[in-house]
């Protein structure tokens, strides 16, 4: 199975490895980090595309599961997820078993993601449960009866189909978010052990999060 995690990884942090180490286990997965260049539901990145993938690759240094994806970083335009997965399908045929990752908080809005009926028939869902996130009964009709319909038990089920399904994953909470830690890095104050060290060394040299826009 080839899972992904989308993001804009500005910077990397523990919460995003932690999270994709713990899907790859759950899941028997290889997990690709992907960054958007445009995110089309969020603030747009402080630091550069180049330097968001250099602290990406410098994290994921390695590891033999996390791997990073440039592909969005590539294409001109929005960073749309049903673009990401059509251009993966092409590449890996229709029998590759594939999963989107999104976090229990975003998933909450899945319904309203560009052409997000699609996204279903190209990829599963894995919904990454943190304690605290959204329920069932905060999401739209719409999204619920999808769920209804899609939800699969567990990663063994979900690997038996190549895409279709939604899969409720729960994970370990950690409290760090890339806003922390670029509002800390602003401030002066200590991120260690929120950012690995290699990355935070390229963060120094680049002179990144200290006020004003990265290059």
């Amino acid at each position: 199975m080839i899972a992904l995690l989308g993001g804009t990884f500005d910077p990397i942090h523990i919460g995003h490895l932690r999270a994709a180490s713990e899907a790859a286990q759950a899941l028997d997965a290889e997990v690709r980090l992907i960054p958007a260049k445009l995110p089309p539901h969020r603030p747009q990145p402080e630091a550069s595309a180049g330097q968001r993938l250099d602290m990406l690759r410098i994290a994921l240094s390695g590891s033999t599961q996390l791997s990073a994806d440039d592909r969005e970083l590539r294409r001109e335009g929005p960073s749309y997820s049903v673009d990401t997965l059509a251009e993966l399908r092409l590449e890996l045929g229709a029998r590759q078993c594939l999963a989107l990752m999104v976090g229990a908080d975003a998933f909450a809005g899945f319904s309203t993601w560009h052409r997000w009926l699609d996204i279903l028939e190209l990829a599963h869902i894995v919904v990454l449960n943190r304690p605290g996130a959204a329920t069932v009964k905060d999401w739209p009709a719409s999204l619920n009866a999808q769920v209804a319909a899609r939800h699969c038990a567990d990663a063994a089920a979900l690997r038996m189909e190549a895409a279709g399904r939604v899969l409720m994953l729960d994970i370990p909470a950690l409290a760090v978010s890339a806003t922390s830690v670029r509002e800390s890095l602003a401030r002066g104050s200590s991120v260690r052990w929120l950012v690995p060290d290699p990355v935070l060394e390229y963060i120094a040299q680049q002179g990144l999060y200290r006020g004003g826009r990265g290059g």
